[in-house]
């Protein structure tokens, strides 16, 4: 008869699993996400979340109801960027727009994002890492001018 109690008081206890999306910064620097998404018949993008080096994040949570979403990423110690071919909706401080179309006639910044294929999952996580991140050019000192033709330096 106990092992019955038992039984009956495990089936009753809450679901242990999480269906979210979410991200991990596996850098060693802090990094600002974006997330964009299908929202109904619309797009909606949301930003900022500040993760932490090597640690992770949900950004959205619940079961996931589409099978691809968009992510940009900055990391804010060393530069550069996670970035993709997606346009989307962003601002500087943090937000929730509606729409993906006429960003900056509505007084948004444009922004590319990268595709996440969920595989149509319940669940899914992004992996940041330094290696699919994009730096910002670095600046070079200035060469000199080329030599003259014909150019032939004195000997002393």
């Amino acid at each position: 008869m106990a092992w019955l109690a038992l039984a009956f008081g495990l089936v009753l206890l809450p679901s242990l699993a999480h269906a979210d999306f979410r991200l991990c910064n596996r850098t060693q620097s802090r990094v600002g996400v974006a997330v964009g998404y299908k929202d109904g018949d619309s797009w909606s993008t949301e930003g900022w979340w500040n993760v932490a080096a090597n640690s992770c994040e949900t950004l959205l949570r619940g079961d996931l109801v589409a099978r691809y979403y968009y992510l940009y990423a900055v990391d804010y110690d060393q530069g550069g960027e996670w970035s993709g071919k997606s346009p989307m909706c962003t601002r500087e401080k943090e937000f929730t727009i509606r729409g993906a179309g006429d960003c900056l006639a509505r007084g948004f910044e444009r922004t590319g994002f990268f595709e996440v294929d969920t595989q149509e999952q319940k669940s899914w996580t992004v992996q940041l890492t330094e290696g699919n991140q994009t730096r910002p050019a670095q600046a070079h000192a200035p060469m000199p001018p080329p030599a003259p033709p014909n150019f032939r330096p004195k000997l002393q």
